[in-house]
């Protein structure tokens, strides 16, 4: 398929054992674990959410990998954004993206994005247990960070935008001197002979700090991180709500479609701001009570969602006409694109087909609002059905259920997102 939109889908290599996880949190932990002992914190909550078509995978393995490209493909995704650990010359979760460069498989675009910070117990009460830091000891470690990269950047399959390979830096306002970084980074792309890195920094919406005065071509801005704060501001009542769930010791949960407006900006600094969907969120399997849960999510939500990012970047010349997935395989956040035993394949069928009715021009206006509006109606009669199913079947098993509390493995896989 060949989209005008340029549709990337961040991707989370979690999902296989590495000995430092082991030490941590036992023998086998995989972003898996989490998810799958996860269990319903109140009626109505989904728990635990249960992986379809490509099963409980090892990304250790190149079928896993082939599949998940293979079925990224089918339904217009152009890339993969994987999270890249990189802690002063300490890589970890790296075993997925060297196999590919080793490899040459799959065959499907990929691009990098640094998660630079640190790993800690905060999600169970043990903020200062550093289990590994974010470091930036200087020259000499950019410059092997690097030469790194430059194994990436030269394959073949690696994401360009106006023939520059694309690098995400998610925390970069936490570099020192980071415009400093970036220029060094060029010169020796320079030196290298290849085209100087397109470089987008993760943003908080809430933050002033600039990216594109530090050197960056771009920013892309999901818009969870402030969620809370924009609901309760907006409605008193929700701030009642939540002091009344945390002494329930249940999650602040929000309906999906009452906040999702707010999940987009209208202002994309002049198009350099790319928009970030997230079609659903249920992070209770990493953080218990702490959690935030989106309630109601269904792919005919999702549909409106992605249809206003995509008209965002419409106007974009064609090589940054780019929306990213936020995201493809966080299964313990309940974020994802993947097919579930709920759902099966329609949040892919949606991005299938809000890309296809994109590339043919179909015009908006009062058929759009129709549109919107029987995708709302069919999203509110899903939602509430599967709720009321949901509900039934947790009440008559625990009608007061306790909060799942979660191990200390929830902190290392919500601080390597």
């Amino acid at each position: 398929m060949t989209n005008a939109t340029r549709l990337i889908a961040f991707h989370l290599p979690q999902f296989h054992p590495i000995p430092e996880n082991d030490e941590w949190w036992g023998k086998g932990f995989t972003e898996w674990t989490n998810t799958g002992k996860a269990r319903p914190l109140f009626a109505g909550h989904r728990q635990p959410k249960v992986p379809a078509d490509l099963g409980y995978y090892d990304l250790r393995l190149p079928e896993a990998r082939a599949a998940q490209a293979e079925l990224a493909r089918e339904y217009g995704i152009e890339a993969f954004c994987y999270y890249h650990y990189w802690f002063g010359g300490r890589r970890l979760l790296e075993r997925p993206v060297d196999e590919i460069l080793a490899s040459g498989e799959p065959d499907f675009p990929f691009c990098l994005c640094w998660a630079n910070e640190s790993w800690t117990g905060i999600w169970h009460g043990a903020p200062k247990r550093v289990l590994i830091e974010q470091t930036y000891p200087g020259e000499a470690d950019h410059r092997a960070h690097f030469e790194f990269l430059l194994k990436a950047f030269r394959d073949r399959r690696y994401l360009t935008v106006d023939g520059r390979p694309l690098f995400l830096i998610y925390r970069a306002w936490q570099i020192p001197e980071v415009a400093g970084v970036l220029d060094l980074w060029n010169r020796l792309a320079d030196e290298a002979g290849i085209a100087r890195p397109f470089f987008v920094a993760v943003c908080s919406p809430n933050s002033a700090w600039d990216p594109l005065r530090h050197g960056f071509a771009g920013s892309v801005t999901p818009r969870m991180p402030v969620l809370r704060q924009w609901v309760s501001w907006r409605d008193p009542l929700a701030k009642l709500s939540r002091w009344w769930r945390a002494r329930r010791g249940w999650p602040t949960v929000y309906r999906h479609r009452d906040v999702i407006d707010g999940m987009l900006s209208a202002d994309t600094r002049g198009g350099t701001d790319y928009p970030c969907v997230i079609p659903n969120w249920d992070n209770t399997p990493r953080s218990g009570k702490r959690g935030l849960v989106l309630q109601g999510s269904t792919p005919e939500l999702f549909r409106g969602h992605l249809r206003r990012a995509i008209a965002l970047v419409a106007g974009n010349a064609p090589e940054r006409q780019m929306v990213f997935v936020k995201s493809w395989n966080e299964w313990a956040e309940g974020n994802h694109l993947e097919p579930d035993t709920v759902f099966g394949r329609a949040w892919l069928e949606v991005v299938r087909d809000e890309l296809a009715r994109a590339a043919s021009g179909v015009p908006g206006g009062a058929s759009e609002a129709v549109s919107d509006a029987v995708s709302d109606a069919v999203s509110d009669a899903v939602s509430d059905a599967v709720s009321d199913a949901v509900s039934d079947a947790v009440s008559d098993a625990a009608p007061d259920a306790a909060p799942h509390v979660p191990s200390d493995a929830a902190a290392a896989a919500e601080r390597a997102r």
